[in-house]
């Protein structure tokens, strides 16, 4: 793996414990974060019809935008649930990055905009 990739991969490590922690001072049940921090992964059904309609639905859930905006929006409105799915949702993203799983491609679920998941992945990477 290249240097480059270390460095992003420890960012995405650093956003997901600061998620978690930022989870964890707001005093949210941990009960509540176990049942949603794989909820996004249910967007992989749109799989079911094709590979171009289950990229839409898995890039939906796994950009930032969504769950950024909705960290603001607990914040302005003092809304805690919002504020804590939105940090457990952040969590999520941010843990599939650290991982390698990046955004989908049109063309499979195996193509990211990280590149391929899974076999010679990395063998070109100098």
């Amino acid at each position: 793996m290249r240097p480059v990739d270390l460095i992003v991969r420890f960012e995405w490590v650093t956003v997901a414990a600061l998620a978690i922690v930022c989870y964890a001072m707001s005093g949210f049940s941990w009960w509540l974060f176990v049942l949603l921090i794989l909820a996004p992964d249910l967007s992989m059904l749109g799989y079911l019809a094709g590979p171009r309609l289950g990229a839409v639905t898995y890039n939906a859930l796994h950009i930032l935008i969504a769950p950024l905006g909705l960290l603001l929006a607990g914040a302005l409105l003092a809304g805690p649930v919002t504020t804590a799915v939105a940090l457990i949702w952040i969590a999520h993203i941010a843990v599939d990055r650290a991982l390698g799983y990046g955004l989908k491609l049109p063309t499979g679920f195996q193509d990211t905009h990280l590149g391929r998941i899974g076999r010679d992945r990395n063998r070109t990477a100098g």
